[in-house]
């Protein structure tokens, strides 16, 4: 159940246009080729995904051993346990709840379920956004003892909802399986329904969805899970005992369902735009630093690209769900193992074949420009020293000059020279780096440079790269 954020630091790049729908046949052989390679070295027996294109699902695909004895190919319908990607829908179901006029975000936990922890203090909104201070209670990435025992909410909130407050409502962001089950809790109070028949009527039959309690995706019909202590043999899971994921991660669907919701978000269906805005909008704590974390979901940039993401932990399954919104994208990953990182390699390189590179700005391509002119005089000893600041001038002694001459010279011209990772500021200087590729090698160039597209060059370092 733990959350791993994959979201970067802002970006000064800005998101690409939106993207052409339909997968090339090259892209569907990468993303066959990528995650066929991906299962073979980690050992995940099965990866089930969907992508979004252009806000429209364009692919689905199965691939691997889902269950024991399964002899026909993989099947993209069956319902994976997603986990913690759940927690949205939980949020959503509060959020709806609101919207009714039924109950507030900023009600206090006590109003609504009694004997918690300074209840009085904890809002709903904290609940969903991790920073209420309540303990976690599964922090573990494995099946601890008490979880081959059935549980209910009301067992959970009696063990780890009334235990002290982990810090004060606000103050700290902490990963709180524990806020959610309290959450679902209220949802159940107030709508006088169990949460999955909520969702059901209100989320997932709209979108056609098929959503099934993970404590009963079990057995024929539905994927297995998988365990590997260390770099032993991959073994059949044995799930947990009912009732331990509920409103903080009940859920199992396929891959493709799970993309219609992410459809559903970027085109500001279903939903009041202002619920969309409202999970999306980066919770503050108390000392006005940002959680990059909204209700029930991750937010920031990742290469200059806005981002909305959240990856779930079942026991003996793993998802990562990411989505552009910007761009119209979006790719889910489902795997039937808990070890490992097939999920997310397969997702990055996912997105990396279906998201074009953003569009550099006219500074950076100048800059582009001027590094390979650099460059290209440091192979033949050479330096236009004009384009140089003070500092970076005194670093090119002749000695210096020698060494890159006689380094770079012989590798000839490169295949290519271009920019990799994020523009940046730092020290009054805007900061780039570059890959320049040879048919046998590659090296790094960092650079900083006055601001503006004709700012001279502070540093220009080059260096072995992977």
């Amino acid at each position: 159940m733990k959350y791993p954020f994959l979201l970067a630091a802002v970006a000064l790049v800005a998101p690409a246009p939106l993207l052409a729908q339909a997968l090339t046949p090259a892209e569907t052989q990468k993303i066959d080729t990528l995650v066929a390679k991906t299962l073979a070295d980690t050992g995940v027996p099965s990866a089930s995904i969907a992508v979004v294109r252009g806000g429209r699902i364009v692919f689905a695909k199965a691939y691997g051993k889902q269950f024991e004895g399964q002899t026909s190919p993989a099947d993209p319908s069956l319902p994976y346990q997603i986990a913690s990607v759940s927690k949205q829908f939980t949020a959503t179901a509060v959020q709806l709840l609101a919207d009714e006029g039924k109950l507030s975000l900023d009600d206090s936990v006590s109003k609504y379920v009694p004997g918690i922890t300074d209840g009085d203090k904890i809002t709903i909104r904290q609940l969903l956004s991790h920073t209420s201070g309540l303990r976690d209670y599964w922090p573990q990435d494995y099946s601890f003892k008490a979880m081959a025992t059935p549980t209910t909410p009301q067992g959970i909130v009696d063990r780890w909802a009334k235990a002290p407050l982990d810090f004060q409502p606000g103050t700290q962001w902490q990963y709180s399986n524990t806020g959610y089950v309290v959450a679902g809790m209220i949802v159940e109070k107030v709508s006088g329904q169990p949460l999955l028949d909520f969702l059901q009527a209100r989320v997932f039959r709209p979108l056609g969805i098929r959503a099934v309690d993970q404590d009963k995706a079990v057995g024929r019909g539905f994927p297995q899970g998988y365990l590997r202590h260390a770099l032993g043999p991959v073994r059949v899971e044995t799930p947990a005992a009912s009732g331990w994921l509920y409103a903080a991660g009940e859920l199992a669907m396929s891959p493709g369902d799970l993309a219609k919701w992410d459809v559903a978000r970027m085109n500001r269906t279903l939903l009041p735009p202002q619920d969309w805005d409202e999970q999306e909008k980066a919770v503050k704590l108390t000392d006005g630093s940002s959680t990059n974390y909204g209700l029930g979901v991750g937010v920031g940039t990742a290469d200059g690209r806005r981002v909305v993401e959240h990856s779930g932990e079942a026991v003996g399954f793993l998802t990562e769900n990411i989505v552009y919104p910007d761009d119209k994208a979006a790719v889910v990953v489902a795997v039937n193992a808990w070890f490992a990182d097939a999920q997310s390699r397969i997702a990055k390189g996912i997105s990396s074949i279906i998201l074009r590179a953003p569009k550099p700005s006219a500074e950076d391509a100048a800059a582009l420009d001027r590094t390979r002119q650099v460059y290209t005089q440091l192979q033949a000893g050479k330096l236009d020293r004009s384009l140089l600041t003070e500092d970076a001038a005194y670093y090119f002694t002749p000695a210096t000059m020698a060494d890159y001459r006689a380094s770079l010279s012989p590798l000839g011209v490169p295949t290519k020279i271009e920019q990799v990772g994020r523009t940046r500021l730092r020290g009054g200087f805007v900061n780039r780096s570059y890959r320049v590729t040879y048919p046998a090698r590659a090296l790094r160039i960092s650079t900083y440079a006055e601001p503006g597209a004709n700012g001279k060059i502070e540093q220009f370092l080059v260096s072995p790269a992977e």
